[in-house]
Parts: C-alpha cells; sequence; structure tokens
C-alpha cells in the first residue's frame, strides 16, 4: 500500500531518456546511519528505471531521484509498449507504469488492467509499480494482486518516496523470484525422490518362506538412489533368485544405469534365464545404454532351489555372498570361479557354482561400499575380513534381519568417521528350520 506523503514543492521532471542530476548537498548525521534496501550493495551498481506514460516527457510524474548511496536513479522513458519494448534491457531494474496509458484498439470494456498484464509477460523479471489516480486504491490494490510490487498515486508523487519504491519493489522482486526458484526447486526435489523411490525395487516372494531384509544408502549428497542395485523374485517353480550389483561410480547416470540393469534382471529371471547366457544378456544391455565404454558394472546372482538347501552362485567382479549358518561361524561362499565384471571382456564367461546352504541360513549380499570404508587413523579399510568378523559378532550378540543390516551399515559408517564415500547396498535372505 502507498505510504501517504506531505506535500512538498515541485521538482523539476526528468526529461526524455535523460539521468537526472547527483544532488549538491551533504547528507545530514542524521541521514547517514539510515540503511534502505537497495539492489546491490556494490556502490558502483546504478539503479534503472524505465518510466511508460504516454506524455513523460512534458509531466511532472517522474521528479529527481536517487539511489540510497546518494547516486542518480537512470531513467529511461516510453511513450507506448512498443518503445518499452525496445527500451527494456537487461540493465533497466524497475518499470513505472501509467495505468492510464492508451492502447490502441482497447474499448471501454475491456479488461482495465490488460496493459500492466502485456507489461508483466513482457518483463517476467522485472519489478514494476503501478501508477494511479488519487484515491483509486481499489485498482491499485488490483495491480498488486496481478503482479505489480506496489501501487502509488500519480499526484502524490515525490522525489523520496518515488525513490523507496523503486529500491523496494527492485527487493520484493528479487526476494519473490527467490522464493519461487526456491519452492521450484523444492517441488523438483520431491517430484525426484518420489521417482527413485519408485525405481526401489520391490521383491516379489509371494509363495516363499524366505524372509528378506535390505538396506540402501546412496553415496550422493541428498539422492535416494545411487549406483548400486538389487532385485530378489520368485519364479513359478518356487527358484528363489536374488541379485546384487554395482555400477562403477555413483551419480545420476550411474543411478539410472543400475536401474536399467535391474529391471533387465527381473525381465530376463522371469522369462526363465539363469547364470551365464543371463550375465551375458546383461552385458549386452549395458553395453547399449552405457555413455561411456569405460563404465563396468560388478554382479552377483544367486538362485535358491525351491527346497532352500541349494544355491546357484554367479559373480562377475562381485564381492562374493557371506552366510552364517547355527553353531558355525559366519564365512564367505567360493569365490574361485569369479567371471570378469560386465562391460570389460566382449564374449566373456560366468560360470554356476553350486553351493550347500542346510536346512537353516542366513545368506548376506553386498556391494563394495560395505567393505571399502576407512577404519581408524591410519586409512586402512575394512575389507571382507573384517566384515566378517563384525558380523559375526553382530549375529553372537543376536540381530537378525532388519536389525542386522542396520547395526552393520551404522557401525561401517562410525568406523569410517562420517558418511561412506561410496554407495551401500545389503539384503539378506533368512532361511529357519
Amino acid at each position: 500500500m502507498p505510504v501517504p506523503i506531505p506535500r512538498q514543492r515541485a521538482i523539476p521532471a526528468v526529461e526524455s531518456g535523460q539521468a537526472p542530476a547527483a544532488p549538491q548537498h551533504e547528507p545530514s548525521k542524521d541521514e547517514a546511519p539510515r540503511k534502505e534496501a537497495t539492489v546491490d550493495n556494490n556502490a558502483a551498481t546504478q539503479l534503472s528505471l524505465l518510466v511508460i506514460e504516454d506524455d513523460p516527457g512534458g509531466s511532472t510524474v517522474v521528479p529527481e531521484l536517487l539511489d540510497s548511496t546518494g547516486k542518480p536513479i537512470r531513467v529511461r522513458t516510453a511513450r507506448n509498449l512498443t518503445e518499452a519494448e525496445r527500451l527494456l534491457t537487461d540493465d533497466v531494474h524497475c518499470i513505472l507504469l501509467d495505468l492510464a496509458l492508451p492502447t490502441p484498439g482497447r474499448s471501454p470494456d475491456d479488461d482495465e488492467l490488460a496493459v500492466l498484464r502485456h507489461v508483466l509477460e513482457l518483463a517476467p523479471r522485472h519489478a514494476v509499480l503501478a501508477l494511479t489516480a488519487s484515491g483509486d486504491a481499489e485498482r491499485g490494490a488490483e495491480a498488486v494482486r496481478v503482479g505489480a510490487q506496489d501501487y502509488l498515486f500519480r499526484d502524490e508523487l515525490d522525489s523520496r518516496l518515488l525513490s523507496r519504491a523503486i529500491r523496494y519493489a527492485v527487493e520484493r522482486k528479487r526476494s519473490d523470484t527467490a522464493e519461487r526458484r526456491l519452492a521450484e526447486g523444492r517441488v523438483r526435489a520431491q517430484e525426484n525422490r518420489r521417482l527413485e523411490r519408485g525405481l526401489l525395487p520391490t521383491p516379489l516372494l509371494q509363495g516363499s518362506s524366505l524372509r528378506f531384509a535390505a538396506r540402501y544408502r546412496p553415496g550422493r549428497s541428498r539422492a535416494l538412489l545411487g549406483g548400486d542395485f538389487y532385485d530378489v523374485v520368485r519364479t513359478p517353480d518356487g527358484t528363489v533368485h536374488a541379485m546384487i550389483g554395482d555400477v562403477c561410480g555413483h551419480g545420476p547416470d550411474e543411478a539410472a544405469l543400475g536401474v536399467e540393469l535391474r529391471i533387465a534382471w527381473r525381465a530376463l529371471t522371469l522369462a526363465g534365464l539363469c547364470g551365464d547366457e543371463l550375465l551375458g544378456t546383461l552385458q549386452e544391455v549395458l553395453e547399449h545404454e552405457r555413455s561411456d565404454d569405460e563404465i563396468f558394472a560388478t554382479l552377483c546372482t544367486v538362485d535358491i532351489a525351491p527346497d532352500g538347501r541349494r544355491a546357484g552362485l554367479c559373480l562377475a567382479g562381485h564381492p562374493s555372498p557371506l552366510v552364517a549358518r547355527p553353531g558355525r561361524p559366519a564365512r564367505l561362499l567360493p569365490y574361485d570361479n569369479n567371471g570378469p565384471a560386465l562391460g570389460l571382456l566382449p564374449g566373456a564367461r560366468w560360470p554356476r557354482m553350486q553351493v550347500e546352504l542346510g536346512a537353516e541360513w542366513s545368506l548376506m549380499l553386498y556391494t563394495d561400499g560395505l567393505i571399502e570404508g576407512r577404519v581408524g587413523e591410519g586409512g586402512e579399510r575394512l575389507g571382507q575380513d573384517g566384515m566378517v568378523s563384525m558380523i559375526r559378532r553382530q549375529l553372537s550378540e543376536g540381530l537378525r534381519g532388519e536389525a542386522l543390516l542396520r547395526a552393520a551399515v551404522n557401525e561401517v559408517r562410525s568406523l569410517n568417521g562420517g558418511e561412506l564415500a561410496d554407495d551401500v547396498a545389503v539384503l539378506l535372505l533368512d532361511r529357519e528350520g
């Protein structure tokens, strides 16, 4: 709302296209400490105003204008919207628009704020002050609702009022723009999080007696999804297939590729592929989808027989799973026939190993983010041996399922002295005898 200003002596109008001269007096001591909003804290920045009024050259609308540092505010004038569009360059900070500006072809029944809407569309990044007749506060308020930063009465203007209104309008526009960008950023972040959350797998284990748990922590700050990926499905013959993988790197491109590989693995598994044939097809998918020929992915697949006592294991450059059985210390499954990571060697093969699990067991698949964290001040890594020792101790403390995975990831993070640099994915399958 405009502030009522007492009448002061008339100040000469600014001529069309000219900037007013700087004042000859020094600021008083009372004026010195006062601070007002400016478009920039840098004294070298000079405010610029574009006046759009049908006869600015002969009008007393625009008096002498100064910024908060005493520098003159540059003024440009336009008699119509065509001239305004030509003069509206990036160095203009604010627009003073006469709402009574004649618009060719407009009838009395047309929108009386059509000229303002046109200017707002023409200059979406600029602050706009609406100028209206004295006492027409309703029209001024409507102009603010439409998008102007403020409105002023034509016959109540003076140098001080208009100068302050320009500076405040510029700051309000800057604040509004920053707030809008922040809100847009939040919406985008929420949409990205919903998208990432939707891309995380939902295990298909209906009809299986196995219990499933998983833990996922991306290396990217504020991300839900990284280059690690996992999945578990049960095929109609009762076999439970589990997979965990890691695309080199942990940015958004790697996360997208990991999702593609996971979806391809699920589709191929449900179609009946297994072992070497499955991994060979996944390598073809990787080669077609990767953005760089140097990108590769490690993978571990396990297919558990319907009776739950045996499993087939394929490793493509990936750490071997850990198995824990009652009365025996947890240990790693055989690593002897590990094949190369996907995407490294054309025509590679991945042998499928048969392993005995027994009647009761826990099988943990993980990515290297769990074992490559630092331990202590010397920079030594936890490694597979350290992880096995940690899991043995946590199992002896009675931890199982989600609690076991949560404790494992938290302890690895604590040993590292903070957040892990790499993505971490861990999944656990349990079978009770």
